[in-house]
């Protein structure tokens, strides 16, 4: 057939509607982009609603296209159906995974019991929360390393997230039926003051066959050395003991061998007052940098509110001298958002990128 009779014959209406389809679908996916991106500066959980947007929008659009499309009626069933079996066959088998997963992230969000920088136990997993996905959390445990957990693991366990006004630490201890209890307790009450703890409470946990375990609990106020605060409660119950003359043994110790009545008390010698770096300073150091991170976020949204109740009246200020410093003001504060903004993204990058191989 000749060319030029096949572009007369051909009804060039037909794909006015598909070509307008994907234009318009190119500007709004452009557009929902822009939106997020500027929605990210003052909501941090926008992130996760834009990559659901990402993951819903292509396959509407796809469907879109398919009814516009000059196809017979039953052709587009067919096409349709088969999306749909494709997506359902999807669904099924990645139901307990992906979607489950993800659905596990909303309800997460919905509840919103923790956030970036806490402190959280799961399933004997202990850290500081350092990311949240739309898929799985990050916590960064005792020894700095990474842990990724789905979501649906943390639906499914229970997740205690430590109080951001303190928390309850203690340490247990076991001695013989020989020492009275009115002793014991006020050694482990003086030794959890001396350890910074306050309002301390002794309960006498149980009644060996051989020995008494007593738990001492003391509330910490400063969570973010929670791990220094309990070794420095076990060692001020060691000190409080040994300076009693009190041994902390169990009776069964002496039946087990020959000692020759030693007392097993360690000397006492002087304290060095050592500057030590506390642990917690380069243990939880990427969900340190993740918290601070979010609450820059949190200063940032505060800031573009001020720059737009500031724009809003500038527009409605009927003095000119006034206006004109409000505008002095407002480029001040423009420039600060500009900076703030870099300094966010950049920070973005340098903490996601942190634990990471670099490509």
């Amino acid at each position: 057939m000749d060319l030029s009779q096949f572009f007369a014959d051909f009804k060039w209406g037909n794909i006015i509607w598909p070509a307008v389809t994907l234009i318009a679908g190119y500007v709004v996916y452009n557009l929902l982009q822009k939106y997020f991106n500027y929605r990210q500066k003052t909501h941090p959980d926008a992130s996760f609603k834009h990559q659901i947007i990402n993951f819903i929008y292509p396959l509407a659009l796809i469907i879109v296209f398919i009814l516009v499309l000059p196809i017979k009626d039953s052709l587009q069933g067919q096409i349709i159906s088969l999306i749909g079996i494709l997506l359902s066959a999807s669904i099924a088998l990645s139901s307990t995974t992906f979607l489950g997963n993800l659905m596990a992230g909303l309800w997460l969000r919905t509840v919103r019991n923790f956030r970036v920088g806490d402190f959280v136990e799961v399933d004997n997993i202990f850290g500081r929360v350092s990311g949240r996905g739309l898929l799985h959390i990050e916590i960064q445990n005792r020894e700095r390393d990474l842990i990724t957990l789905p979501n649906m693991f943390l639906v499914s366990h229970p997740v205690t997230v430590m109080h951001n006004d303190g928390t309850i630490v203690h340490t247990e201890i076991s001695l013989g039926y020989d020492i009275d209890h009115s002793i014991i307790e006020p050694l482990l009450i003086k030794a959890a003051e001396k350890a910074g703890l306050e309002n301390p409470f002794v309960y006498i946990e149980s009644l060996g066959d051989f020995s008494i375990v007593y738990k001492i609990h003391g509330l910490s106020k400063d969570i973010n050395t929670i791990i220094s605060t309990k070794s420095k409660l076990n060692s001020c119950v060691l000190d409080a003991m040994h300076q009693a003359k009190i041994e902390i043994v169990s009776p069964s110790f002496m039946n087990q061998r020959q000692v020759n009545e030693q007392v097993f008390i360690p000397k006492q010698r002087a304290k060095k007052d050592d500057a030590t770096i506390a642990p917690e300073d380069f243990i939880f150091d990427k969900a340190e940098k993740a918290e601070k991170l979010d609450d820059m976020r949190k200063q940032h949204r505060d800031l573009v509110e001020q720059i737009a109740e500031l724009k809003a009246q500038i527009k409605v200020e009927t003095d000119n001298d006034k206006k004109e410093q409000m505008n002095i003001r407002y480029g001040k504060l423009q420039e600060r958002e500009d900076r703030m903004s870099k300094y966010i993204k950049s920070k973005e990058q340098e903490i996601n990128q942190e634990g990471k191989d670099k490509v």
